[in-house]
């Protein structure tokens, strides 16, 4: 009877996780985006070099497309798939920040309170509030700003150990006048929640926020290091080849960065801010509002979100970077569009491929203006152009010689991802017209002046940043 149990019981686990697994893949997307996110994450793959990425993109505010690219783990290689989790960094703030604004419609704080208030011992704690926590903000120095494994934080460490040590240093500024991103800021959170609550940190999100919205992957990698079967994490050397990365010590991340999941789950977290169905209308007010300085200077950050326009859209977004993990969230909150890209290499390439694929969810259509300059381009990139639209300056420019720079140059480069205006004005008569071209390995300018009549005087594309 026991071996029969012990059967049955890894019968049903094995068929459990292959469910999960199954329930992570989702491919309801348009092929000519799904291509056009392939091909971002395959060419910014290959210019950052990170071994693997993760990307769920959402649409209409649902989850249209899960896709896993590269290895996973490296000797022996492991090809990774939309189900494995990587730790998420500092994507996990904004869950600490929710935690908060719920126990604040529970009434059992305020984002006014001073953090001494649950906290004892902090430098100017009957000052710092934790709105100022939240929003970083608060004046507490960073504990953990190194882009590389920290030997001193390989060991086990306590919250209050972290405090005693970073909290009880004078402020770097007074409360509320500069902004100056703190990890610190996240484990006084963390202990306020875990105070109020009564509940551990993780046990709290879960009640509230994992079992609710049904994002089964969610893990405390600053407890429990990530399994086999999940991504490894990994670094380079300046440009040597790729290193596997130590874990971290248990209990330095806590609510600054504890937290693993899959890319649909994070997504799963996405489309609940879109609809704001965890927190009151009025707490998402409060944590999608740019934070302002006492002198009225815009932080562009809320309460554990960063809050920026991109290409006239509203995003809520936030990255992610932690012991060989770097992440990306970026969630164009009023269009139902949210890219997440997690990846395990401590480097770059999960904010570009977010950032991109985003932009082609989105889709916008051109206006004339771009139109017009995009149907050059493409004539450009095979050696011709419409003469009838030039103006005999910008006609004597583009001659023979021109012509074929421009084919040579911009030919190979192929299709790109966007091409979008970004600004225009008056100058000497005419419409002078900015457009930002973007490839997924890199970015071109376009600058045009054009007459009353429609004429061209300008046309120049050139390298930007």
């Amino acid at each position: 009877m026991r071996l029969l149990a012990k059967s049955f019981v890894q019968t049903f686990l094995i068929l459990f996780v292959a469910t999960i697994a199954h329930a992570q893949t989702v491919d309801t997307i348009d092929p000519a985006l799904k291509s056009k996110i392939d091909r971002i994450a395959a060419e910014v793959k290959e210019q950052r070099g990170f071994p693997s990425a993760s990307v769920a993109i959402v649409q209409g505010g649902k989850i249209v497309y899960t896709h896993a690219y590269g290895n996973a783990r490296l000797d022996p290689n492991l090809a990774a798939t939309p189900d494995m989790r990587y730790s998420i960094g500092s994507i996990s703030k904004q869950f600490a920040a929710t935690a908060i604004l719920l126990l604040q419609e529970q009434g059992k704080l305020s984002l006014d309170d001073h953090v001494g208030k649950y906290v004892s011992g902090l430098t100017r704690g009957n000052e710092v509030t934790i709105r100022e926590i939240l929003s970083h903000t608060s004046g507490y120095q960073d504990y953990a700003p190194e882009d590389y494994p920290v030997q001193s934080q390989l060991g086990p460490v306590t919250p209050r150990q972290i405090l005693d040590t970073w909290a009880t240093k004078p402020l770097d500024f007074d409360p509320g006048t500069q902004w100056q991103y703190s990890n610190t800021n996240y484990v006084i959170a963390g202990l306020i929640i875990e105070k109020v609550s009564g509940q551990r940190l993780f046990d709290f999100l879960s009640e509230h926020i994992f079992r609710p919205l049904g994002m089964k992957s969610a893990w405390n990698s600053d407890e429990k290091e990530l399994t086999k079967t999940d991504a490894a994490p990994y670094m380079r050397n300046a440009l040597g080849p790729l290193r596997p990365v130590p874990n971290g010590g248990e209990g330095w991340m806590f609510a600054a960065g504890e937290l693993a999941m899959t890319a649909h789950d994070v997504a799963l977290w996405d489309i609940s801010l879109m609809q704001r169905s965890i927190l009151r209308p009025a707490s998402y007010d409060q944590m999608f509002t740019s934070v302002k300085l006492k002198d009225g200077q815009d932080t562009h950050y809320g309460l554990g979100v960063e809050v920026t326009v991109r290409d006239g859209h509203r995003s809520i977004e936030h990255s992610g970077e932690v012991n060989g993990f770097v992440s990306d969230d970026e969630v164009l909150i009023d269009d139902g569009v949210a890219a997440v890209v997690l990846t395990n290499h401590m480097g770059g390439g999960a904010e570009e491929v977010a950032q991109l694929a985003a932009s082609a969810t989105l889709g916008t259509k051109p206006s004339p203006a771009e139109a017009q300059a995009i149907a050059i381009y493409h004539g450009l990139q095979q050696g011709h152009i419409d003469r009838a639209l030039l103006a005999s300056n910008l006609n004597a420019y583009f001659d023979a010689q021109t012509l074929a720079d421009y084919r040579d140059s911009l030919g190979p480069l192929g299709e790109p991802l966007t091409f979008r205006q970004e600004r225009e004005s008056l100058r000497g008569g005419m419409i002078f017209r900015v457009f930002r071209i973007v490839y997924p390995t890199r970015r071109l300018s376009l600058t045009t002046y054009t007459y009353p009549d429609g004429k061209l005087e300008q046309y120049l594309v050139d390298a930007s940043d």
